[in-house]
């Protein structure tokens, strides 16, 4: 029933700026770290960014200083601004929360993942 939801994705010139959405929805008992990932075309699946339930926050080297990171408890939501892109941005973006939940009658914390969007960066 839980369930993690993402939009924003699209086309864009490099130079350009997009921001990710990630809500997540069902019967939330409490979120955790959240954060996103991104694959591209023949390599591994890599963190982007991270942000704990107190804000503190985690960037990997290749977008520190133009990604942005932020969440709002209040709509279970997870941001990711994206500025000054990149042809190598170009991904799909996977967002990801750790979510405390009801499964099968126990209260656990669970990872949860969306299905993906796709960033592309043109030049």
């Amino acid at each position: 029933q839980v369930q993690l939801v993402e939009s924003g994705g699209g086309l864009v010139q490099a130079g350009g700026s997009l921001r990710l959405s990630c809500a997540a929805s069902g019967m939330i008992f409490g979120i955790n770290d959240m954060g996103w990932y991104r694959q591209a075309p023949g390599k591994q699946r890599e963190l982007v960014a991270t942000i704990t339930s107190g804000d503190s926050t985690n960037y990997a080297d290749s977008v520190k200083g133009r990604f942005t990171i932020s969440r709002d408890n209040a709509k279970n939501t997870v941001y990711l601004q994206m500025n000054s892109l990149k042809s190598e941005d170009t991904a799909d973006y996977y967002c990801n929360a750790n979510i405390r939940s009801f499964r099968g009658g126990y209260l656990v914390n669970y990872n949860y993942w969306g299905q993906g969007t796709q960033v592309t960066v043109s030049s």
